[in-house]
Parts: C-alpha cells; structure tokens; sequence
C-alpha cells in the first residue's frame, strides 16, 4: 500500500468513526446549545488536540504502553470514567439557575479544557489508534511523520464534522433558547456522559 493509498483508506475508516454519535458530539452539541459558538469551538479544538496527541504518541510508540501494561490502561479508564461521571452529574444536579447562567461562566478556555481532558482521559482512543495506525503506514514511510498525518486527517474530518454539529445547533439555538429546554438538554446530556462513564470503567 502506498502513501496516498494508505491516507485515503484510513480517512475512510475514521469518516465512519467521526460520523457515529458518540460523546463528542453529544458534548459539542450540548455546549453549542446552551453556551454558544466560542466555548462550543473550544471544546472542537480540545477535542481535536487530543486526537492528535493520541496519533503522535501511537506513532512514536509511547501509547503501545496501554496494550502493554494492563495496569496502565486501568489507571487512566478509571481516571477518564470518574471525570465522565462527575462531569456527567455536574449537569443532572444543577440547579436552573445554574443552567441558566451556563452561557456566562463558560468560556473557550475552559470548553477547550473539558475537550482535551474527555479525549486523553479516554484509553479508548488510544487502543483504537494502536490497534488501527501501524496498519496503514507502509512500511518505507518514516513512523512518525506518517502516524502525524494520519491523525491530522482524522483532526480534519472531526473539524468538517464539528462545522456541521455548531451550524444545526445555533439554527436550533433561537428555538431551544428557554430556561426549560435548557435544563432539559443538560439532563439528557448528563445521562449520556454519567453512561458513557460508566460505561468505560466496566467494559474492557
């Protein structure tokens, strides 16, 4: 396979992987709605840093620890699962003055906080990056490089993607702008993160 081969086939893989709902969209879209575009950017980049790191780290071979050592992967699935959940009951506790003050106290700073922290507490991403990565670079292309542009195809869709995700919500947004709604998008929202959590810690 070569290089060009090897992008397109990859890109196809994770174009199926970034269109599957999942946390991220969930996260962006509940971010977009009720704070609004800058802090929904914030947790994108975040989010796309992660992806990212997890890339780089796979290509120069750090994030083979995670296969490796049993012990390793369990300490950061129970770190990633406990953030989920906390995070996840944050919002199912609130109280609506809480959710109604969301728009102000989030910023990108920390919407972009929230999104690296999902990704790289998320072992997930890493074993999905270890098992699929090596398969797609050729074996004459420097590991590093080529493992760096992978992951930034996989950053590029997940920005398109993200595109599309901010424009529905802030079309979305002059319907969905009551107190009520709102809390009811954090709900809903805190039940998916508080699953998704618990779902990490008891799944290997």
């Amino acid at each position: 396979m070569d290089i060009t081969g090897a992008v397109l086939s990859f890109a196809a893989v994770v174009a199926l992987l970034t269109l599957t709902p999942g946390l991220d969209t969930a996260l962006i879209l509940r971010t977009s709605l009720v704070a609004g575009r800058r802090p929904a950017w914030g947790v994108v980049l975040g989010i796309q840093l992660g992806t990212l790191t997890w890339g780089v780290l796979t290509a120069a071979g750090l994030s083979a620890l995670l296969s490796a050592s049993r012990l390793a992967y369990d300490v950061l699935r129970w770190a990633g699962a406990a953030y989920l959940v906390w995070m996840g009951l944050r919002m199912l506790l609130a109280k609506a003055q809480e959710t109604e003050a969301v728009q102000e106290t989030v910023g990108f700073g920390r919407g972009f906080g929230r999104g690296l922290l999902t990704n790289l507490l998320n072992p997930k991403v890493g074993a999905f990056y270890v098992a699929m990565l090596p398969q797609f670079i050729p074996a004459d292309a420097p590991h590093a490089a080529m493992g760096l542009l992978l992951a930034g195809v996989h950053v590029a869709e997940g920005l398109v993607w993200s595109c599309v995700l901010i424009a529905f919500a802030s079309l979305m947004s002059t319907v969905l702008r009551s107190p009520s709604v709102r809390r009811l998008l954090d709900r809903v929202t805190g039940v998916v993160i508080v699953g998704f959590g618990v779902r990490l810690a008891f799944q290997d």
